[in-house]
């Protein structure tokens, strides 16, 4: 009972510590490196925002699965070499990573960063066979980035602009992520959105039930996306006929569910297992 409430008190203190994202680097300093071989900042298109880090396993192989990872950060903050600890778990378990930056606010604004993670999946696929990995890439996002991976999943759009059919996906992961919010009720990010009709900025609007495969988890006690956005998005989903599995950790809050990547705090919850079952289930 003691071990529980340390790891819940730990688990607290570095959620606090790494609310603003950056403070992650410091995480990813815990993480060993062995076994994984990283490519840091391969462009996908032309400016510096548009460029990737990959994460393959150090062992040769084929027909891995392929991943691309969003970060989050309420789409003004955020660089993908922040997010070693998150590419280095999903490595491991022997995928091939690639983790975009995008261009944030006030570079750019609703669509643009939609457009630029577009390009980034587009790239990766194209791209896959040269590093061992299949062709069809599952999205995985936290936050912002999980509204990012689940608009690319829900919205075949912005693929398609991107010279890549939705239906090439392999499955979407989201983590705690905004899929059904009102923006002009949050000062911090309306300017982000304020130029398009509200509806069509959010993932919900967009199901049709032709989407790829889904698996959208949230933390039980997230006061910062309430999971409310998992829960009704995972409905709305369910009653167009699209295939969707969803899961709340109970205790986990916006921050905790991204710590359980990392090796120190794997045990809160069984996040990467439950990715890893997933993509196995759907690689196919």
């Amino acid at each position: 009972m003691l071990t529980q409430r340390l790891r819940r008190l730990a688990t607290a203190l570095a959620a606090r510590a790494l609310s603003s994202f950056s403070g992650l680097r410091l995480l990813d300093a815990t993480v060993p490196s062995r076994g994984v071989r990283v490519t840091r900042g391969v462009p996908y298109g032309g400016g510096a925002r548009r460029a990737l880090d990959l994460y393959e396993p150090s062992e040769a192989g084929e027909d891995r699965p392929l991943v691309v990872f969003f970060y989050g950060g309420s789409w003004k903050t955020g660089a993908r070499g922040e997010y070693r600890f998150v590419a280095t778990a999903l490595a491991r378990r022997g995928m091939v990573v690639a983790v975009p930056d995008y261009r944030l606010y006030p570079e750019t604004v609703f669509p643009g960063f939609l457009e630029d993670a577009a390009g980034a999946v587009a790239w990766a696929a194209a791209n896959a066979a040269r590093h061992g990995a299949a062709p069809r890439p599952f999205l995985i996002g936290h936050s912002a980035g999980a509204y990012i991976a689940l608009m690319l999943a829900l919205n075949p759009a912005y693929l398609r602009t991107a010279g890549m059919d939705r239906t090439r996906l392999a499955g979407a992961v989201g983590i705690a992520g905004p899929y059904d919010f009102r923006p002009s009720r949050f000062p911090d990010v309306a300017p982000i959105f304020a130029a398009t009709e509200e509806a069509a900025t959010q993932p919900i609007t967009h199901v049709d039930g032709a989407n790829p495969p889904l698996l959208l988890l949230a933390g039980g006690a997230d006061t910062t996306v309430r999971p409310t956005n998992t829960l009704n998005l995972a409905a709305r989903v369910a009653a167009r006929g699209g295939l969707v599995a969803t899961r709340v950790y109970p205790r986990l809050g916006h921050i905790g569910v991204l710590l359980a990547f990392a090796p120190l705090f794997r045990r809160n919850a069984p996040v990467v297992d439950d990715i890893a079952r997933f993509v196995r289930a759907h690689r196919g």
